[in-house]
């Protein structure tokens, strides 16, 4: 089932996303559902609460990027309650950065280029491991969202202040995209 993606300003958002319990009931329908969902958004990454859940669930897919990077052909994968140890910043690497969240908006963001992470497969087995290159960048951006955080909180205050009207544009539901989304709802 193809799910709304929240658009910025959705309090979701800026929540911080729990761990969840071994028990959790439906996460390998949740987990189809936000990857039909990336799929039909033609996105690489998604976190729950970019689906209105505040837990720490996370899709990525970069097979879509694979005949440009064959490293990844076949990448397809649920990452459950992951957390970043550590940022190993002694290599930083700068790209511009969208969101299904923020459509409209793409930023240059600086990040490490090697995390060392923990995290759950599918299965439940757990994982502790260095990771680096892209899939790094694609980590960070997505578990940002599981610790209520956003790309453009990682810009120079000055890019703020430049798309200041596209951000106010978002939460005033004035955007064009091509896949289901819930709007903010300001007053």
């Amino acid at each position: 089932m193809i799910l709304p993606i929240y658009i910025y300003g959705q309090e979701v958002l800026r929540k911080v996303a729990q761990d969840i319990p071994a028990d959790y009931p439906e996460l390998p329908a949740l987990i189809q559902n936000m990857l039909e969902t990336l799929d039909e958004s033609e996105g690489i990454g998604l976190a729950a609460p970019q689906v209105g859940k505040s837990i720490r669930v996370v899709v990525i897919d970069l097979n879509v990027l694979s005949e440009d990077m064959p490293e990844y052909k076949g990448f397809r994968k649920a990452f459950i309650n992951p957390h970043i140890v550590e940022l190993d910043d002694t290599e930083t690497d700068t790209m511009e950065e969208g969101c299904l969240s923020l459509p409209g908006i793409h930023e240059k963001v600086t990040r490490p280029t090697r995390i060392h992470v923990t995290y759950e497969d599918e299965q439940r087995q757990k994982h502790d491991e260095w990771v680096d290159g892209y899939l790094a960048r694609v980590m960070q951006h997505e578990f940002d969202h599981l610790d209520g955080k956003v790309f453009i909180d990682r810009v120079s205050p000055f890019r703020k202040t430049m798309i200041k009207s596209k951000v106010k544009a978002l939460l005033q539901g004035r955007y064009s995209c091509s896949y289901r989304t819930k709007p903010a709802l300001r007053k």
